[in-house]
């Protein structure tokens, strides 16, 4: 919904997004990933740090990641394997 160029009320106003970058983020440089792994592991974030490894290794966004139950991860007692995580809807690996 835009504004009229008529409406005083919005003369002198800037958009919301002058001057930012719009569109996807570059993905993560591989010395990145290891730079915060490596950070994680020196404040013994180990709950942080295993969430991290599953967001590279799955592919999930963030929003998808704390959405994640721990019957997501283990199924009969097992944990699944690196990437294999279930999806709740179709039930189908992501």
């Amino acid at each position: 919904m835009g504004h009229s160029a008529y409406d005083p009320a919005t003369k002198g106003r800037q958009p919301w997004n002058a001057g930012r970058k719009l569109g996807a983020k570059r993905a993560l440089k591989p010395q990145q990933v290891w730079a915060i792994r490596f950070w994680l592991d020196r404040e013994r974030r180990v709950r942080d740090r295993a969430m991290f490894d599953l967001a590279i290794d799955s592919k999930l966004r963030g929003c998808d990641i704390v959405k994640l139950k721990i019957g997501d991860l283990v199924s009969g007692g097992r944990v699944r394997t690196r990437a294999i995580v279930t999806q709740r809807k179709t039930g189908r690996p992501v």
